[in-house]
């Protein structure tokens, strides 16, 4: 236990002058968090503070200070309006705009999502795939970290049919940095293909092209 977390032990016989002080520690201590500094040790398993230069709350656990994940750390985007490329077997970046953005936000250029604050995230994406040939169109969808794909991750999906539309999703888990920024990839063999975004019905909202979302797991 910290000093700061000690209660004022009575000295000598003026029980008055503890009770003040006793009660001027309560005060100091049971409403704020107490201020971690750096030099407080984690002996104790269970033990709350605030990170004063990081700016979060942390417990101590099996000899650590371990942070408390706050709720800044989601991002939730969506695109619109179609998606073509201008060439095939060429990697494009999606662009999003968001309807949630707490410590992820749009960089430059704005198809980079980046992170303020490190740790393991999950990201979850969807695409609308659609095409105007009635011959196979191909396509491809991949997350880029750092402006490097990440190995093993492409989504490989096909349409085999005019006007034929399919929607793609899958959910993963990345670990980054502070100042980390994510890309969402995709490519197409034939210029046929794209990604649609539909429009509202008398009984249905609209489509968007593409969505991602991203929470934030661990610190």
């Amino acid at each position: 236990m910290t000093q700061q977390q000690r209660a004022p032990e009575p000295r000598g016989d003026d029980w008055k002058v503890w009770a003040r002080r006793l009660m001027q520690h309560l005060g100091q201590t049971r409403i704020p968090l107490v201020q971690q500094t750096g030099e407080e040790p984690a002996a104790d398993d269970g033990l709350l503070m605030w990170d004063r230069e990081n700016k979060y709350p942390v417990v101590s656990k099996d000899g650590a200070w371990v942070q408390i994940v706050l709720e800044d750390g989601q991002y939730s985007g969506a695109i619109t309006a179609d998606q073509t490329a201008a060439a095939i077997n060429t990697a494009y970046a999606l662009t999003y705009t968001s309807s949630v953005a707490e410590g992820i936000t749009n960089g430059t250029p704005s198809s980079r999502l980046v992170f303020a604050e490190a740790g393991q995230y999950m990201v979850s994406f969807s695409a609308q795939i659609a095409s105007t040939s009635s011959s196979t169109v191909n396509f491809w969808f991949w997350p880029r970290i750092n402006g490097t794909d990440v190995a093993g991750s492409t989504m490989k999906n096909a349409l085999h049919q005019n006007n034929a539309v399919l929607v793609v999703s899958r959910s993963a888990i990345f670990d980054v940095s502070a100042g980390d920024y994510l890309e969402a990839m995709w490519a197409v063999d034939s210029t046929s293909g794209f990604l649609e975004a539909t429009a509202a019905t008398a009984f249905a909202p609209a489509a968007p092209a593409s969505t991602i979302a991203i929470t934030r797991l661990h610190g």
